[in-house]
C-alpha cells in the first residue's frame, strides 16, 4: 500500500487570498538545454497568464521526480515514462500519472565511433560496449538487441561508471556506449573526437517503441485543480514554441539560474533534443503531448521483455490525456 507522506493541505496549493496558484515543478535532471521551454514559459509570462507561479527544481535522475509528485511535495514533475510505469506497477495506489508526453522519442541510444567499427546495430558483435549498470539506455539494450537480431553473446559488455563512460569511448577503451543521444554524443565530441567519427543509433529508430520523458501530475491535485493543470500544460507548449523559434534565447533564459552553463554547448544539446526527441514527425502532424495508443500498447509489451510486471499492465493508469488543452496550443511548429 502506497504511503502518502504529504498532508492534504500540501496539495491544496490554491489560496483564496491569492490570484496565483503555486505549482512547483520537479525536473529529472540539471538545468541543461532541453529544459529551456520551462524557463521560457516563466520569462515570457506564459505561466503567469494562466494564473500560475512556477518554480523549477533540478533533479538527480529518471526516478527523482516520481516520488516527489506522488507524495504531493510537487504537483507536477518531469520523468521517464518507463520508470513511471514500473513505479506504478510496484505502487498501484500512488496518486501520480503522466499527463503530457514531451519526449515522443526517448533519448536512449548506442553511441559509437566509426573508426572503431561501429556504424550499424549489428556492428556491435565482436566489439566492446561500455554500459553503466543503472543507465536507462542499458536497461533497454535487450529489446534493442532482439529487434536488430544482435547476438548478445558476441558483444563484450564492459560495466563503466557515468563519469568514465565517454572518456573511455574517446580513448578507444570501448567501441560504443549506451546513453542519452544528446549527452554521450556531445560529451565525446568535447573530448576531441571528430563529429564525423561519431555514430548515434537512436533506439527509437531501430525498433524501440517506448516513449521518453513526460510531464507527470499528482492525481489528487489534478482532480481538484483541473484547469490549473491544463493551464500549466498550455504554458509549457507555448514555452516550447518560443524555444523552437529561438533555441539560443531558450538557453539564455537559464543562464541566470546556472551561471556556469556553457551556452554554446547547451544550445547544441537543445537543438539535438528538439530534432530527435521532441519535435518528431508524429508531433508535427498530431501535436505535442498525446500518445499513439497502438504504439503505447507495443511499448508495454517491449517493457515486459526486460521487466516482470507484478500487476496486469493498464495503459490508462500510466497516461491520462484528459488535461491536455484543446485550443490548438499543442500544434507547435
Amino acid at each position: 500500500m502506497f504511503l502518502r507522506l504529504a498532508a492534504a493541505a500540501t496539495l491544496a496549493l490554491t489560496g483564496a487570498a491569492s490570484a496565483q496558484t503555486a505549482m512547483p515543478f520537479a525536473l529529472d535532471w540539471q538545468f541543461e538545454g532541453p529544459a529551456a521551454p520551462y524557463f521560457m514559459a516563466i520569462d515570457n509570462g506564459h505561466f503567469e497568464a494562466e494564473g500560475l507561479t512556477v518554480e523549477i527544481s533540478a533533479g538527480q535522475g529518471s526516478l527523482d521526480a516520481i516520488p516527489k509528485v506522488a507524495t504531493g511535495a510537487y504537483p507536477v514533475g518531469f520523468a521517464d515514462m518507463a520508470s513511471l510505469i514500473k513505479f506504478l506497477d510496484q505502487n498501484p495506489d500512488a496518486p501520480v500519472t503522466a499527463v503530457m508526453m514531451f519526449y515522443d522519442k526517448p533519448a536512449f541510444s548506442i553511441v559509437g565511433r566509426k573508426s572503431l567499427g561501429i556504424e550499424a546495430p549489428k556492428d556491435l558483435e565482436g566489439h566492446t560496449l561500455g554500459a553503466p549498470p543503472p543507465d536507462g539506455a542499458w536497461a533497454q539494450f535487450p529489446v534493442f538487441a532482439a529487434e536488430n537480431d544482435i547476438d548478445v553473446s558476441q558483444v563484450t559488455i564492459e560495466p563503466v561508471g557515468f563519469p568514465t563512460r565517454e572518456p573511455m569511448l574517446a580513448e578507444g577503451q570501448v567501441d560504443a556506449v549506451t546513453g542519452f543521444s544528446f549527452t554521450s554524443f556531445l560529451n565525446t565530441v568535447r573530448l576531441g573526437v571528430p563529429e564525423e567519427d561519431m555514430t548515434v543509433l537512436l533506439m527509437a529508430d531501430y525498433g524501440l517503441d517506448l516513449y521518453g520523458n513526460a510531464i507527470i501530475a499528482n492525481t489528487d491535485f489534478a482532480a481538484e485543480n483541473p484547469e490549473k493543470v491544463t493551464g500549466f500544460l498550455r504554458a509549457v507548449a507555448k514555452g516550447l514554441q518560443d524555444t523552437v523559434n529561438d533555441p539560443a534565447a531558450g538557453v539564455a533564459a537559464m543562464v541566470s539560474r546556472n551561471p556556469a552553463m556553457d551556452q554554446e554547448l547547451e544550445v547544441r544539446r537543445l537543438e539535438l533534443a528538439l530534432r530527435d526527441n521532441i519535435m518528431t514527425d508524429w508531433v508535427r502532424e498530431n501535436g505535442l503531448g498525446n500518445i499513439d495508443p497502438d504504439r503505447f500498447a507495443r511499448s508495454l509489451e517491449q517493457l515486459a521483455q526486460t521487466y516482470e510486471f507484478q500487476n496486469e499492465p493498464d495503459a490508462s493508469r500510466y497516461f491520462d490525456p484528459a488535461y491536455l488543452p484543446d485550443d490548438g496550443s499543442l500544434m507547435v511548429e
